[in-house]
């Protein structure tokens, strides 16, 4: 099943240049596309690659357009964000192939007399929906989820394979949480006496917004007291932790194995790395951007760019730096005595 580029255009915008009947049947990289696929430009770096590509047609910005459109074979979608558009345009696609789960309650499904489950859903095999629960219209609980006592689930999100979701919690529309997430675990709470711990009952939930995709086995604590949140278009990768009574803005964004103590606030449109870890209690404003395997260890104010890990080097070499990092309080107290020596000399020959 494919569509005509006339009709990619009239849906996502863009200057075409080419046969708007033209019929793609999806989206390929530049080296690996054929005749029957459209493929993008989103990096100058491979102009040359994408001028000798084999793909009826290309999506690329006005600039790269005037560079290598004579020398492109196949047709042009000309827009000023390349990769936003295969973005829609891949959704697009992906739709036009998709098998959805069939509507209704399988079988072998455990559903509470006492939840409600919209008539558009479907809740697949295996799948536990606990008393008290709200499936919303055109929701997918798939095979072997459990939904907890009294959580909610909005309009056409979707729980893929093993998805646990505790009770009391809450996610809006258009959600997507991966196979082996656990939303709503409890918080990591232990007060200590005398060496022994004594655990912190943890009664808040976790509130989740519009369009947020969770990744694969990430976690998300409920609160000790009130609500671990989770605003509108906030996208977490793969095995994440977000401690409890966390806070994070909306459309931020963390790549796979980041962990966030509990209680961070973190603002809106900012981006975490792979591997970045935020301590308890910090704040982080909007818009801002840590690299993969920092440690942000106090309060970011401003916005900006934001990276705190050594430099990679031979084991040797990084020895001798941690050493002179371990020394650098004697340095400084000799480097202070040395400047107040020079000081003293140099008024005594100014006399």
């Amino acid at each position: 099943m494919g569509t005509r580029l006339g009709e990619l255009v009239e849906r996502f915008g863009g200057q075409l240049a080419g046969d708007a009947n033209l019929e793609v049947t999806g989206i390929a990289p530049l080296a690996d596309a054929g005749a029957s696929h459209i493929s993008f430009l989103s990096n100058s770096k491979f102009r040359a690659q994408a001028a000798q590509s084999g793909a009826a047609a290309l999506i690329l910005t006005p600039a790269d357009d005037a560079l290598i459109g004579d020398d492109y074979a196949g047709a042009r979608i000309v827009t000023p964000n390349p990769y936003v558009y295969f973005a829609r345009a891949a959704q697009y696609f992906a739709a036009l192939h998709e098998i959805k789960p069939p509507v209704g309650i399988h079988a072998s499904a455990i559903v509470d007399d006492g939840a409600q489950v919209d008539a558009t859903a479907s809740v697949g095999p295996r799948a536990v929906i606990e008393a008290g629960a709200v499936i919303g219209a055109g929701c997918v609980i798939g095979p072997g989820c459990v939904v907890g006592r009294d959580a909610v689930i909005g309009a056409g999100t979707q729980l893929l394979a093993n998805v646990t979701f505790h009770a009391r919690c809450v996610i809006g529309q258009r959600g997507i949480i991966h196979s082996g997430a656990v939303i709503g675990t409890d918080g990591f709470g232990f007060a200590n006496e005398g060496g022994v711990y004594i655990k912190i009952p943890q009664t808040g939930r976790v509130v989740i917004g519009d369009d947020v995709d969770i990744g694969a086995n990430t976690t998300i604590d409920r609160g000790a007291l009130a609500d671990t949140i989770i605003e509108d278009g906030v996208k977490l990768d793969n095995q994440i932790q977000i401690g409890h009574n966390c806070h994070i803005g909306a459309h931020t964004a963390m790549a796979g194995c980041v962990g966030v103590a509990g209680s961070a606030i973190i603002g809106k449109y900012c981006t975490f790395g792979g591997a970045a870890m935020v301590l308890g209690h910090l704040t982080i404003a909007d818009r801002v951007h840590v690299g993969s395997g920092s440690m942000v260890s106090r309060s970011i104010a401003e916005p900006g760019q934001y990276t705190g890990f050594y430099p990679l080097a031979k084991n040797a070499d990084w020895e001798k730096s941690a050493a002179i990092v371990r020394n650098l309080s004697s340095m400084r107290e000799k480097i202070r005595a040395l400047e107040k020596t020079i000081k003293t000399l140099t008024t005594q020959d100014e006399k």
